[in-house]
């Protein structure tokens, strides 16, 4: 691999890693949005059983893990490659 290349996979690797972090805190608000709500739920039950399922917030929270990784891995190549 070209030396030029390492500096993108490090922008790429960070990018990752920051839209990572975002979705999980995405996730995790929609996630306390959805729990404090109770007053705006149509009946308590719905509340209590999260019946039906909002899947967002926990696939946001899950995808960011995800991404995260991905950025690491890209990262951690590019740091591999600096040391040759």
């Amino acid at each position: 691999m070209s030396q030029e290349a390492v500096p993108w996979l490090l922008i790429l690797g960070g990018i990752f890693i920051i839209l990572g972090i975002a979705a999980m805190l995405w996730g995790r608000a929609e996630q306390r949005n959805y729990d404090s709500s109770l007053s705006s739920h149509r009946d308590v039950r719905e509340y209590l059983e999260h019946w039906p399922p909002r899947i967002e917030a926990k696939a946001l929270i899950i995808g960011g893990w995800i991404t995260i990784v991905v950025g690491v891995v890209l990262a951690g190549m590019a740091g591999i490659f600096l040391m040759r």
